[in-house]
């Protein structure tokens, strides 16, 4: 019986040591990640969108999560989505 503590110490070590490099890892990525990213927004987005560019994107944009929102509430395709949708779709054409 003595022995499984340890035993369980021994694993409860080599998790978190498994974790900690993973995290490590995680971060040395990340900063590598991170002038390609900031290379990629100064490319694309320092213009800035224009009005008519910024809705059509808000309009997918709130179209898909309004669908995620009701697939994920538990309504799915056959229960207030219809209602919800055109319901949108009337107050964005307004």
């Amino acid at each position: 019986m003595s022995e499984s503590p340890n035993k369980d110490n021994k694993q409860a070590l080599k998790i978190a040591l498994i974790f900690a490099v993973l995290i490590a890892l995680l971060g040395i990525a990340f900063m590598l990640f991170l002038p390609l990213a900031s290379a990629f927004i100064d490319q694309y987005f320092s213009p800035g969108l224009g009005l008519k560019d910024a809705a059509v994107t808000s309009f997918f944009v709130t179209v898909i999560t309004l669908v995620i929102f009701a697939v994920a509430a538990g309504d799915g395709l056959l229960g207030e989505l219809q209602f919800m949708l055109s319901g949108f779709f009337g107050f964005f054409l307004v």
